[in-house]
């Protein structure tokens, strides 16, 4: 079985989350695209895993899988090997493979992200981390790859046909082009470390879906943030729709058995771009502060705005989910009134779903269906029916509009506080 899993909205709805409790049941968890921009906390025992390239099933006896599609940071991967390994969470070679084609970042793309973004007169929201530079070197066939960084003679080679040209661009956007050649010792010690979790991740899960065995692709950010059919140019560098996990994995479509999609019971954004629903007022306050609102990789403030139905429609098109999960129902709890956008006023007229171009998206506003809230801390509710009316109503009205079941809902952030609906 083949199950993917994305974020229906602009990334941070808790898929993390959702992978960690399904991860118990699959045997391969895999991330397919993506790099440490995005952030994924898992809640478990009393302890708080952020995670950014290391899957969200590493707490369970999966095997973990890093595709060739995402691209790779090793300083902080080994970060996060070490801060697993402190807490008690072992990540042999045996638990963890990385595909020998994953691309690496390298300090020359950290410099050269900060440096654009500096000198742009509207800022991205980039989170300067070089994964733009990194997917842009991946295009143009001038990544480096994780084989070559445990090949020393290999790396010294590739970095030497690559830097000439990194160190002309960051000096011609006023930076140090001793960067371009910085930390080698660094990267090829770790290499050596990372040697014996190299794997060739596309032969690994077709062999494992031959076998009968169970496998979950892991998407990050979210579909609105999609490279292609994303608000455009407020997104990320890859594409973080279900589709591409096949492309990048290395599975054909036929495999695909679950679509799953993680959304909000509101909504949420980073940086800048579109958010028609967005509160800049006591209700999105109350949503930041209560949901906990703040990047888990920047730490900036997420805009806050009420459930975007136009926005899921074009989701669950751009994905197929065969069912959603709905998180951070209970951060809902103490509004009087809860709204729902059901569609956009644009130019004097109603659409149903969003305009093509991100211009068009920020100039909609947004129409509203009420519904009554609940006052009940929910935090505790083991299943549906322990739910207030209002808050079942809420689920039901998401479900009917959006014609997707929801099959999973968390009420909290702790991995008891999610169950089937």
């Amino acid at each position: 079985m083949f199950t993917i899993i994305t974020g229906a909205q602009f990334g941070d709805e808790g898929k993390g989350k959702i992978v960690d409790m399904m991860a118990a049941e699959y045997d391969i968890v895999a991330r397919f695209q993506g790099g440490d921009n995005a952030g994924h906390t898992v809640v478990a025992e009393g302890k708080t895993y952020k995670l950014h390239l290391v899957p969200s099933g590493v707490l369970f006896d999966a095997r973990l899988l890093i595709g060739p599609g995402t691209v790779m940071n090793p300083e902080i991967l080994m970060k996060e090997i070490a801060m697993l390994v402190d807490n008690g969470v072992e990540v042999t070679p045996a638990k963890l493979g990385i595909d020998a084609k994953t691309s690496i970042i390298m300090p020359y793309h950290i410099a050269l992200d900060a440096l654009r973004e500096s000198k742009r007169t509207v800022k991205i929201g980039t989170t300067n981390r070089g994964i733009g530079f990194a997917y842009i070197d991946k295009v143009g066939r001038d990544e480096i790859q994780m084989a070559d960084i445990t090949d020393k003679k290999r790396f010294a080679k590739r970095l030497d046909e690559l830097a000439p040209q990194k160190e002309m661009a960051i000096k011609e956007m006023g930076g140090d082009p001793k960067i371009a050649r910085s930390q080698v010792d660094e990267y090829i010690e770790i290499g050596r470390k990372l040697r014996p979790y190299i794997t060739d991740v596309s032969r690994e899960i077709n062999l494992a879906l031959k076998d009968g065995k169970k496998v979950l692709a892991e998407g990050a950010q979210g579909s609105h943030l999609d490279i292609i059919h994303g608000t455009q140019k407020f997104v990320t560098s890859s594409s973080t729709v279900a589709g591409s996990a096949c492309a990048a994995l290395g599975v054909g479509p036929k495999r695909v058995d679950n679509v799953i999609g993680v959304i909000k019971a509101y909504i949420t954004r980073v940086g800048e771009g579109p958010l028609p629903t967005e509160q800049k007022n006591e209700v999105g306050e109350h949503l930041r502060q209560k949901g906990g609102e703040f990047g888990t990789t920047t730490g900036r403030p997420r805009r806050c705005g009420w459930f975007d139905l136009p926005l899921a429609k074009k989701s669950i098109d751009l994905n197929g989910y065969t069912g959603m999960a709905l998180t951070k129902l209970d951060v809902l709890g103490g509004l009087n009134t809860l709204k729902v956008c059901t569609e956009y006023e644009l130019d004097e007229n109603t659409i149903e779903y969003p305009p093509e171009l991100s211009d068009d998206v920020a100039r909609c506003k947004p129409v509203y269906r009420e519904i009554p809230g609940w006052e009940e801390n929910i935090s505790g509710v083991e299943d549906i029916g322990g739910l207030p009316d209002n808050a079942r109503q809420y689920i039901e009205l998401l479900e009917q509009l959006m014609e997707v079941k929801i099959e999973y809902i968390s009420v909290g952030p702790g991995r008891k506080q999610t169950f089937m609906k």
